[in-house]
């Protein structure tokens, strides 16, 4: 129960004399109902022959309530509870919570400074940075991309090496502290249907190296005036701009003929919120760090933090 000192004495007066009221009042309602005699009729009969009999209450059910007043009475007396009265323990909630997160204040100065000075490449082989890290992550960033950090449709996957405005430490750091939004323009209604379906029966398949020569020529002739200018002439991708690459088989979106018709279509718009009102520049560089080693596989091993969780197939 949090300290009550903001109360008006008008309406600490008003809360002590109703809660005091009201205590006397069912102790009163106990005594008055427990007189009489077991089996005592009363003046109620229903259906001739049915009367109703006035009987006290038990008595462990008389004093467990007696009991259950005293208590009250108690603590209201040793707590907050009463008003603007503090109790004589001169506990208050807010009280206990700012010793609370006194002592986690204490503890997490205590975990970074042994990490000051150190970057976000080397807290990537650091154990012990890895482990805060991972904590930050799975509290702040799972909820799009993953308990394992693997992403989801619309959610980039942080455990390859592919990125859509970089994967070097400082360019992780800026993605986490500022966040990064990305937008692909709709070409509904400006495509002609021949030139849609060059690009549908290439850019899907940009990567299979089974994909006819004819279809192949004519898709890029066609992504050459419509997509090169984001994703570049060799459909790489564009950093800058987060415009992924689109040669390889990684889909933020989906891969599908029917997903990639649906973005050229009707655009696609993704967003990572800025974290720099959120976390502390400290959790910034762990959660950083964290994220840079689940691409780097080898180098996380060697510092003996766990490879990230499969995801399920």
């Amino acid at each position: 129960m949090n300290s009550p000192a903001h109360l008006s004495a008008f309406w600490s007066d008003f809360i002590i004399v109703i809660t005091v009221l009201m205590m006397v009042g069912c102790l009163a309602l106990l005594f008055a109902n427990s007189r009489g005699v077991v089996g005592e009729s009363s003046d109620h009969v229903w259906d001739d022959d049915l009367r109703e009999n006035n009987n006290p209450l038990p008595r462990w059910w008389f004093n467990l309530f007696v009991l259950t007043i005293l208590f009250a009475a108690g603590y209201l007396a040793l707590y907050p509870g009463l008003g603007n009265l503090p109790g004589r323990l001169g506990w208050s909630s807010t009280q206990q919570m700012h010793a609370t997160l006194d002592s986690i204040t204490a503890k997490r100065r205590a975990a970074f400074a042994a990490l000051a000075g150190k970057d976000v490449a080397s807290l990537s082989t650091d154990p012990a940075a890895l482990s805060l890290g991972r904590a930050v992550f799975i509290g702040n960033c799972a909820g799009c991309h993953g308990a394992d950090a693997r992403g989801a449709l619309g959610f980039p996957d942080l455990s390859d090496q592919d990125w859509l405005f970089g994967g070097a430490p400082e360019q992780i750091v800026a993605s986490i502290t500022h966040g990064r939004e990305a937008q692909m323009p709709a070409f509904n209604g400006i495509l002609s249907a021949d030139a849609l379906q060059a690009l549908l029966d290439f850019v899907p398949y940009w990567s299979d190296a089974k994909l006819s020569p004819a279809k192949r020529s004519t898709g890029l002739q066609q992504f050459q005036q419509t997509c090169a200018a984001c994703h570049g002439a060799d459909g790489h991708g564009n950093q800058a701009l987060g415009a992924p690459n689109l040669s390889d088989d990684i889909w933020l979106f989906g891969g599908s003929r029917e997903r990639v018709r649906e973005t050229i279509l009707f655009g696609r718009h993704a967003q990572m919120p800025a974290h720099e009102t959120i976390l502390a520049p400290d959790e910034i560089r762990v959660v950083a760090a964290y994220v840079y080693s689940l691409s780097h596989t080898a180098t996380t091993a060697a510092a003996g933090a766990q490879p990230p969780v499969p995801s399920a197939p």
